[in-house]
């Protein structure tokens, strides 16, 4: 039995992998050949997951879109589908602001420890901080920090009703391994969260803290193709306190420069490995997704 599950899994696995490499090649396929590609990399937006150093020149504007979807727990059904809606202005050198609002959609039916909902609401909105420390044009490699903080009135995970806020802190760097060809970027993420629930005045308190990987080769000028390795550990309380979970996520990623003004970044990651606390799983599906995907849009005006 057990040896049929795992068959089961992993041709779930190879089908989807071989659904976005599909979707990719077409992409690949119909792109426009006459975008040229500048010399190097702008690693602004070519990572799905992650981020990279680069943060645009003073004066640039753009408009994104993010459709970020999360799919399967440990049991029942479980869907959640957020839209982010952005725009992002370079007010000096070496600086980047971003605002945003996100709407989510969640379909959850049998969860463990999650309540049935099938509901679509405005979640909130956020604002993206980051500043260039290191120009990896001018040193050994590429240094950004980046602060996002975000207040919502839904929890992303069970879609109840509250009041969250919290703040994703990421140290970035990026170096081109083969000049104009090959790029690779690593991130250390932490992340504390407060919630309080409309439910019984319930609150809680975590903290996630991570590290992740992405190396992306140029395949055509305005076409990159690569991947992203993520690890997550999650704590309860923000100073990283009673442990509670980790995870290990890897999938492809693959950036299109679709014209002089706009692109397009698809990503999906797969957990490969987890661990809640006290089990002896070999994946955690109470603090984290067993599939995630995004498709990130956007537009310089």
């Amino acid at each position: 039995m057990a040896t049929t599950v795992e068959a089961v899994v992993v041709s779930g696995m190879r089908a989807r992998a071989l659904t976005f490499w599909t979707i990719a090649a077409c992409t690949v396929a119909l792109a426009p050949a006459c975008v040229r590609a500048e010399e190097g990399f702008d690693t602004e937006h070519i990572f799905g997951f992650m981020i990279g150093t680069d943060v645009g020149n003073p004066g640039e504007r753009e408009f994104q879109t993010q459709t970020t979807g999360r799919f399967g727990k440990g049991g029942g059904t479980y869907r959640a589908l957020s839209q982010e809606v952005e725009i992002e202005i370079v007010p000096l050198p070496n600086f980047r602001i971003e605002v945003g609002g996100t709407a989510t959609l969640h379909d959850i039916t049998g969860v463990p420890d999650i309540g049935d909902r099938r509901q679509f609401n405005f979640q909130g909105a956020s604002l993206d901080l980051r500043y260039r420390l290191l120009d990896r044009e001018r040193a050994p490699f590429g240094l950004t920090v980046a602060a996002e903080l975000h207040g919502d009135r839904i929890d992303e995970t069970s879609g109840a009703k509250g009041r969250m806020y919290g703040t994703d802190f990421t140290l970035a760097f990026d170096r081109e391994l083969i000049p104009n060809f090959a790029i690779g970027a690593l991130n250390l993420i932490y992340q504390p969260e407060w919630a309080r629930f409309e439910m019984a005045g319930l609150s809680e308190k975590s903290s996630t803290i991570g590290a992740a990987f992405a190396g992306l080769v140029r395949v055509r000028p305005d076409v990159l193709l690569g991947g992203e390795v993520r690890y997550f550990r999650q704590y309860e309380g923000i100073g990283l306190g009673e442990f509670a979970g980790q995870a290990l996520f890897v999938g492809p990623t693959a950036y299109f420069q679709l014209s002089e003004r706009s692109r397009l970044t698809m990503s999906w990651s797969m957990q490969a490995w987890g661990r809640p606390a006290g089990s002896g799983g070999n994946l955690d599906l109470v603090n984290f997704e067993r599939h995630q995907a995004r498709l990130v849009f956007g537009v310089n005006f």
